[in-house]
């Protein structure tokens, strides 16, 4: 397995963190007290090729490979969680799904407009009583003649107020659970949509995260997203797009606070030398590398299989719940080393800490993925091959 980056992948990486230096960091402390960030950045972002990297490029996209996505999510991150996230949602769970899943008619009218960031989407799964457990939704959909009628409500959705496209899952056949899911496209013009934003967040405060909520709201049923009964496969392959690019954004993290820490270790002296040089300071920046190179190894090797069209459930859950981890405990090191400073705002760890708590929740908690792996270990759960369709790269026309 090779890791070594492409020109076009060193290229990118050079591209996307002069961006994030340029456009994100000198900003970020105004967005997070005001609760949301400048919205002229998805034009930016759009302008770079960022909103349809891996998408082939016959519908809109940069028709990059999953490494590079990798690389888009962790310097991103490194500026600041919510950018990480928006591209995540976006094109992690809405647009790799779209471009798994849905038909020629459903790419050409969703598809292409999200991958040049015409149009933004998202992802609707969560419920207030149903989060790990998919079954336990309460949304349905009852076909009406040519139309869905959706009742129910989503709730802890990123990009709820902000995106244009929803990919919604709800019981078209409640007694089947699991088999009795369908998903659908929904767009936030459709009559009966609302949504409201969730406020008073501990972290990836310039986010905007909230709830969908669905009153009598018709949906075509060209917006069926596969067929009825599929949308439980459909979220799970989701997930795999979604918490690869989580893993690969909680590397960005771990990269944000080491470099933070070294720089700090350097400017602050205690005992007349430089705290650097404290063996128990050392030992946390040793960790902080250590984590961070495992996880890179973690996601990149995700993303080769991915690139080969490989089911990879079990290595992304492997690299999500690790990668997720070891940037959690980095940013409570990177705040311990900084002392007191790092209580504060004065520096950025305080914000890598809070954002850090996050991704170790969604898209399955660490309880999850903990049990996910043993079960693979013991064999109560198979590398089963979700389907033939799986995209690989470089994209078949």
């Amino acid at each position: 397995m090779n890791f070594e980056f492409q020109e076009e992948q060193q290229l990118l990486r050079k591209t996307v963190r002069q961006f994030v230096d340029q456009e994100i960091i000198p900003y970020i402390a105004k967005w997070e007290e005001q609760g949301a960030f400048d919205k002229s950045i998805w034009k930016r972002l759009a302008d770079l090729g960022l909103m349809g990297v891996c998408v082939p490029e016959k519908y809109g996209g940069s028709g990059m490979d999953y490494n590079s996505l990798a690389i888009v999510c962790e310097e991103l991150e490194r500026g600041d969680t919510a950018f990480r996230t928006a591209v995540s949602v976006h094109t992690g769970l809405n647009s790799m799904t779209l471009m798994q899943w849905g038909t020629e008619q459903q790419k050409q009218k969703y598809l292409t407009p999200q991958a040049k960031g015409e149009k933004i989407g998202a992802f609707g799964l969560t419920e207030p009583g149903a989060g790990s457990d998919v079954a336990a939704m309460s949304t349905v959909a009852v076909l009406d003649g040519d139309d869905y009628i959706i009742n129910g409500q989503k709730t802890w959705i990123s990009l709820c107020d902000s995106a244009d496209n929803f990919i919604v899952f709800a019981y078209t056949d409640k007694p089947k659970k699991h088999h009795g899911i369908s998903a659908f496209i929904v767009e936030r013009t459709m009559a009966g949509f609302s949504s409201k934003a969730i406020k008073g967040k501990y972290g990836i405060k310039s986010g905007n995260t909230g709830e969908l909520f669905f009153d009598q709201m018709r949906v075509p049923k060209e917006n069926l997203l596969g067929k009825e009964g599929e949308g439980f496969k459909i979220a799970m392959s989701a997930l795999d797009n979604g918490r690869f690019t989580v893993a690969a954004g909680a590397v960005g993290l771990s990269l944000a606070c080491l470099e933070a820490s070294v720089k700090y270790c350097h400017e602050r002296e205690t005992f007349g030398k430089e705290i650097g040089k404290h063996q128990l300071v050392q030992q946390m920046i040793a960790k902080m590398e250590a984590g961070l190179q495992m996880s890179r190894l973690l996601v990149y090797r995700v993303g080769e299989m991915k690139n080969k069209g490989v089911r990879n459930t079990r290595e992304t859950s492997l690299a999500k719940w690790q990668a997720c981890d070891f940037a959690n405990k980095a940013a409570d090191d990177a705040v311990q080393i900084h002392g007191a400073y790092g209580y504060s705002d004065e520096y950025p760890v305080a914000r890598y800490l809070r954002n850090s708590k996050a991704p170790v929740i969604y898209e399955g908690t660490r309880e999850i993925h903990t049990i996910m792996q043993a079960e693979y270990v013991l064999g109560y759960r198979e590398d089963k091959t979700l389907s033939h369709m799986l995209p690989k790269w470089p994209f078949e026309e």
